[in-house]
């Protein structure tokens, strides 16, 4: 699978506790790398089973336990269809792989639940987004991150002016292009042309509405669980009647003034991250500055043996978690007690996870950044509710 949604997150978040393998790997689009990439996941295999022998599991289980996923190697199909990033879960009562367009560092953890931080990138800075590429002919939409991007299938959603507007009176039709620019200055500007037969500009603006409203409803069903901002690009003279049209709470205002003809996937790709790369960045400096304005007070902490309950309890209003660490030990609820490893022992966990995981249950927000620009260097830090 190469589409990981907030459901599909929740999911694994929300699994009852049993014996849990997570695996995550950097992968190559490129096929030949994929013997490559078959050993570095057989090798991990490998950890994995050293990791539940020592947890007192018995070969036979661990067989049993490990079995889809040890299926995955022989699987040459699914080795030649990689993104640049991949991560599988694996229990007994669940299974599932992601392959993703975002790099991991290789990890495996065996704990009583999944280990989710790795993915948490993708659902804040370096995050996803999603870019619509319009014209009349065609409607396409590509996932992207700040490494790659790649094309969704639009089934359901309407491709072409025409099959909206194919049962309308055909003296009514019109067609409509963008002709070269208008140049005043330094600065162009797209100029529309319009023939057919005794229908104004205004007629067929309102048949591309039409078209576009069309277009939401349909991506409505594919977007309605995201957060990630929208990207459009075409022609700019369709960015305001699309986003007249659109029901899209995080449709980003600036588009990219291009289609994917003139530019190809990569160039496309590229220009629409320097639209969305600034967003990104703003919210997660917004959430540094109102950690700094509140650090004097009791309304933050990077001690994470006070982080570790407010987090279980709902108390966290935004966490940044510094990525690639881990931090492992337990949390005792009931005494509210947590206690800390320097290395994982038998019934530990890394608890910079599950702050992250107890944040995102209670509905506050994660930030998954480098431990560099971390609040005083600290693995983590909490914003409180109150």
């Amino acid at each position: 699978m190469d589409k990981l949604t907030t459901e599909d997150l929740q999911n694994l978040i929300e699994k009852p506790k049993e014996r849990s393998i997570s695996l995550f790997m950097p992968t190559h689009r490129v096929s030949g790398e994929a013997r490559e990439d078959i050993i570095r996941f057989k090798n991990l295999l490998k950890k994995a089973e050293k990791y539940l022998l020592k947890r007192g599991l018995r070969t036979t289980e661990i067989k049993e336990l490990l079995e889809p996923a040890q299926r995955l190697l022989d699987d040459h199909r699914f080795w030649q269809n990689q993104n640049i990033g991949l991560s599988v879960f694996v229990c007994p009562t669940m299974f599932r792989y992601y392959c993703l367009p975002t790099e991991f560092d290789e990890l495996v953890v065996a704990t009583d639940r999944f280990h989710i931080k790795p993915l948490l990138s993708l659902f804040t800075g370096d995050g996803k987004f999603y870019l619509l590429v319009l014209s009349q002919k065609k409607v396409q939409l590509f996932r992207g991150t700040r490494y790659s991007m790649s094309e969704v299938n639009l089934e359901g959603v309407p491709q072409s002016i025409s099959e909206v507007l194919r049962y309308d009176d055909p003296e009514k039709q019109l067609q409509f292009h963008i002709g070269a620019t208008e140049t005043t200055g330094h600065a162009g500007r797209w100029k529309p042309i319009y023939h057919g037969h005794g229908i104004g500009t205004d007629d067929q603006e309102k048949n591309i509405l039409r078209f576009f409203q069309a277009v939401d409803r349909g991506l409505h069903e594919l977007l309605k669980e995201e957060k990630a901002p929208l990207v459009l690009a075409g022609v700019e003279y369709l960015f305001p009647i699309y986003t007249k049209a659109s029901s899209y709470p995080c449709l980003i205002e600036e588009g990219v003034r291009s289609n994917l003809e003139e530019l190809g996937v990569e160039e496309l790709h590229k220009r629409a991250w320097s639209v969305v790369e600034p967003v990104f960045q703003r919210t997660l400096e917004e959430a540094i500055a109102r950690y700094g304005e509140f650090s004097a007070t009791a309304r933050t902490s990077s001690d994470i043996e006070k982080v570790i309950p407010a987090a279980y309890y709902g108390r966290v209003e935004s966490l940044l978690v510094a990525a690639g660490l881990q931090k492992w030990g337990t949390f005792v609820p009931n005494r509210q007690e947590v206690v800390l490893h320097d290395q994982a022992e038998p019934g530990d966990e890394d608890l910079l996870d599950f702050a992250a995981v107890q944040t995102l249950i209670n509905k506050g927000t994660v930030y998954v950044i480098d431990q560099e620009i971390m609040p005083e260097r600290a693995p983590l830090a909490a914003m409180y509710r109150y």
